[in-house]
């Protein structure tokens, strides 16, 4: 049969189970809304607020369920709005499908109105992208974006067509998705080799992270944890992997990492990093990383391999092919004498609230333990970035993958509302709680229209300290308490602000008013904002700075 570009956009993005897309319409994309339209039975499309609000719904999409996220975007503006979102899916390995609408054929590269080379703008922080300006073209593009997106390291792939293309026709005939890229599979004398040093080893620790998730690959690598009793600890990207009271849980790694956590990896004599790439935020000083240690690195993406830090043995593969060969070979042990040192360790972590002058009653860790014993193990955490997002990382009673939503690689302020809607809209059945920051809400707050047109139960809960925290907290401690632009002074009340949207809006400045608002909030049927007064001298604690190694770690 014969269909427009328009119709085999919806018919390639049904053939590959897609029911749901977010977008904002406009000029050169007229064809395409119009063609959704008479879909709209068939794939549901959400109007957002903004086009970056759209783009971080995808990726929260995706992230929350495990399907691609498809973004729709005008030309121009409404295609460069996106490059936040997309930045933001590829830093963290997201599956997404971004389809941009660009003017007429003829009109490329005359400047006309909303013109924008955006497949030269999204070069670098896409997979790939496409320009289709040949009906031709456009369904082997589409078709190849979502092949690429869910291939290997998984990523955005964007699709740009000219909107002569969505209104030309040709034959087309419904096919199943193009099959995906098969993974690169393990080396036998590697993994065995990796087997052996974790059976000889004495204070061995496994790193991971986002891979892990990505390969769903958690049933296997507690397994491992269990069988060969190693302590574990993980990246961001890879909260809820492995419980938060698993026994072989030593915590999130890092600059913010436990105490415990970043002593094991500088102890440990194997350091076995699954699916994580050593990044500047885990391995701040390199070259002092795991000194003491043999390293071993599994990553899908050879590119990771020793690109930041040296490791003794590597493996090419996903990580859950890695673990289901590799649990066969490793003896079943106990290391009483590596847990009890790690337990030393442990007995010396503290919660750090700040209780100096004009600390405030009501603190992080309150909020945020109080948020999980009032919610199941099934709720969905969305942050932002910021203070919030590490008290978050640190204090979530992590249960489940894909239960923790954050920016890890790009650390995206304003991130969190659109990926909570999204999250939502992907898991309608369960919770969603909406971390957030003043200084991070006031970036896209406008997706509170979205939530409350599509009557989302999303509790955003505001950790409101009236300045930038974090970078107010590298100034208090690295600049001489020099404030250049952190406190900006704004008067928005979001109680009145949640009101004004359609939402519920309540306000809370002790633990009794948070759990009585909180309470309410669990009630309500639509969206509902509750606003944290915490005191701006609270610190995210425990810190290493930049360049330095545990042994400069900051706990007070």
């Amino acid at each position: 049969m014969k269909l427009t570009g328009s119709q085999i956009v919806a018919e390639v993005l049904l053939d590959h189970g897609v029911d749901t897309v977010f977008g904002y319409p406009g000029g050169t994309a007229l064809n395409i809304f119009d063609e959704l339209y008479k879909y709209s039975d068939r794939i549901h499309h959400v109007l957002t607020a903004h086009e970056q609000g759209a783009a971080h719904a995808a990726d929260g999409y995706a992230r929350a369920t495990g399907k691609t996220g498809v973004v729709f975007a005008t030309s121009g503006p409404g295609a460069t709005n996106l490059v936040t979102g997309i930045a933001t899916a590829f830093m963290d390995s997201i599956p997404m499908v971004a389809i941009t609408a660009n003017v007429p054929d003829n009109l490329i590269g005359r400047d006309a109105f909303q013109e924008i080379s955006i497949t030269g703008v999204t070069m670098p922080i896409t997979k790939h992208n496409f320009f289709v300006n040949r009906i031709e073209d456009l369904e082997h593009a589409l078709r190849e974006a979502f092949r690429i997106a869910n291939s290997g390291r998984k990523g955005p792939v964007l699709v740009d067509i000219t909107k002569d293309v969505t209104a030309d026709a040709i034959e087309y005939s419904s096919k199943a998705p193009y099959e995906l890229t098969k993974n690169p599979q393990p080396d036998g004398q590697t993994v065995k080799k990796i087997a052996e040093m974790i059976n000889e080893a004495q204070r061995p620790v496994i790193y991971f992270g986002g891979g892990v998730a990505a390969s769903e690959a958690s049933a296997e690598l507690v397994k491992l944890l269990d069988k060969a009793d190693i302590p574990a600890t993980y990246t961001l990207m890879a909260a809820g992997v492995v419980g938060y009271d698993n026994p072989h849980s030593l915590g999130l790694l890092g600059m913010h990492g436990t105490y415990t956590a970043n002593r094991a990896v500088s102890k440990a004599d194997l350091v076995i990093a699954l699916g994580a790439r050593f990044s500047d935020r885990v391995a701040l000083n390199p070259a002092a990383f795991a000194k003491n240690a043999k390293r071993v690195q599994v990553d899908i993406d050879k590119s990771e391999i020793n690109k930041n830090v040296t490791v003794d043995v590597s493996a090419v593969c996903d990580v859950k092919d890695f673990l289901n060969m590799l649990l066969p070979s490793i003896k079943e042990t106990k290391h009483e004498a590596w847990n009890e040192e790690i337990r030393s360790w442990k007995d010396k972590e503290k919660i750090v609230n700040y209780e100096g002058e004009g600390a405030s009653l009501l603190h992080p860790y309150d909020i945020i333990t109080h948020t999980c014993d009032l919610t199941d193990k099934d709720t969905i955490y969305v942050t932002d970035v910021g203070q919030h997002q590490i008290w978050a990382a640190q204090y979530v009673k992590h249960q489940k993958t894909k239960r923790f939503i954050t920016s890890g690689g790009l650390g995206t302020m304003g991130f969190g509302y659109g990926a909570a809607i999204g999250a939502q809209l992907g898991n309608p059945d369960k919770r969603v709680i909406h971390f957030t920051g003043d200084g991070s809400f006031h970036m896209n707050l406008n997706e509170a229209c979205t939530a409350v047109s599509n009557n989302l139960p999303i509790i955003t809960i505001i950790l409101d300290n009236q300045v930038l925290g974090m970078v107010y907290q590298w100034q208090t401690i690295f600049y001489g308490k020099r404030y250049s632009n952190t406190t900006p002074e704004r008067k928005t009340d979001f109680v009145k602000l949640a009101q004004a949207f359609g939402a519920e809006g309540y306000r809370a400045t002790t633990p009794e008013e948070f759990d009585e608002a909180m309470k309410k909030a669990l009630q309500a049927e639509g969206p509902v904002w509750i606003d944290c007064m915490i005191s701006r001298e609270e610190r995210v604690l425990p810190m290493i700075p930049g360049g330095k190694t545990v042994e400069d770690i900051i706990i007070d």
